[in-house]
């Protein structure tokens, strides 16, 4: 395989085995979760690194490293000059143009490596559209256990202000980052991005607890209907576990602890409920039945948490392919 074959992924991976173990650990400490998970399975998956694809991996490292400095230092028409000098036209565009599918500067940046408690004890006190900001650009699940921490009232708000945000003018980041430097550090800023919108606000509905999930759509149904329509579209939640196939569920069944099956089906639709039934023995029905009617009352607090440990096992089954839940309308949402 050639260095052009390589995806980005690959020739992170190969770059990290290049630098060695000391500062490729060095590296992982600036990598979220998902990151390090990713790129320890890249690294694990590389065989033989041909030598001549080693140095052109390293090479073109080397040339970005370069044109984030001059971009950083004085702007595109900076490093286009400076690289046109030293390198001509040609290879001074194409340097640039591959650099900017990679290079983000992001806002926050900082903010986003501290601690989500720490981050809520900076920001709770600022004005909503600044929470909104902030929440827009750090890790879905940072902005779920903050929105998880606001009172009920302020999460609606704080929801419908990323779901209309939209493109934010590089003054308005530059001056909320400013506010923010005060309690924290400072990063640098680069252009406009665009943050929020409906992706963003189901990533982060996705990694909430259920009882915050089901505050923030009950409470959009009120204030902001179509929003909440819209996010239900894209989002799956355990009551569309009914709206899924024989094969879908049976998979999903071979994941589940019964324990948890039983309490999940103590709040659950008649649908779901004679989904799940009717694609299990009746031996096992009947062994769910008999520990939902043991266990006597449960807290609602336990039934959303084994209903979420259920929807999580459907989620990370979709991620890895194994199942596909495809968003849609009317009978077509789930199939």
């Amino acid at each position: 395989m050639t260095h052009n074959d390589l995806t980005p992924r690959e020739k992170a991976a190969i770059l990290l085995i290049s630098l060695g173990k000391e500062y490729s650990a060095q590296l992982y400490q600036f990598m979220s979760e998902d990151e390090i998970s990713d790129m320890t399975l890249s690294i694990t998956t590389t065989r033989r690194i041909e030598p001549e694809t080693r140095e052109q991996i390293l090479d073109e490292f080397y040339e970005m490293c370069l044109t984030q400095k001059f971009i950083t230092e004085g702007g595109i028409d900076y490093a286009r000059e400076i690289l046109e000098q030293a390198v001509g036209p040609d290879r001074a565009e194409e340097m640039i143009r591959k650099l900017s599918s990679s290079l983000q500067v992001r806002p926050f940046d900082f903010i986003r490596r501290v601690d989500s408690n720490q981050i809520l004890n900076v920001i709770h006190n600022e004005h909503p559209q600044i929470i909104a900001l902030v929440l827009s650009y750090i890790e879905p699940k940072q902005s779920a256990q903050i929105i998880a921490s606001l009172p009920s009232e302020r999460q609606t708000e704080i929801i419908s202000r990323i779901s209309n945000m939209g493109s934010t003018s590089p003054e308005y980041v530059k001056e909320a980052e400013r506010i923010l430097e005060r309690k924290v550090t400072s990063m640098g800023y680069t252009e406009n991005i665009v943050v929020g919108g409906i992706d963003t606000i189901v990533d982060i509905i996705n990694s909430l607890d259920r009882s915050s999930e089901k505050n923030i759509l009950e409470s959009l149904d009120v204030n902001d209907s179509e929003l909440a329509d819209e996010i239900r579209k894209r989002l799956f939640v355990f009551e569309d576990i009914s709206k899924l196939n024989n094969v879908t569920i049976q998979r999903i069944l071979r994941e589940i602890n019964n324990a948890d099956l039983a309490v999940a089906l103590k709040m659950a639709t008649e649908d779901v409920q004679r989904t799940i039934f009717s694609n299990i023995s009746k031996r096992l029905q009947d062994m769910i039945k008999d520990d939902m009617d043991v266990m006597g009352p449960v807290r609602v607090r336990d039934v959303e948490e084994a209903q979420q440990r259920i929807v999580n096992v459907i989620r990370k089954l979709e991620d890895s392919g194994e199942i596909v839940v495809a968003r849609g309308e009317g009978d077509d949402l789930i199939v």
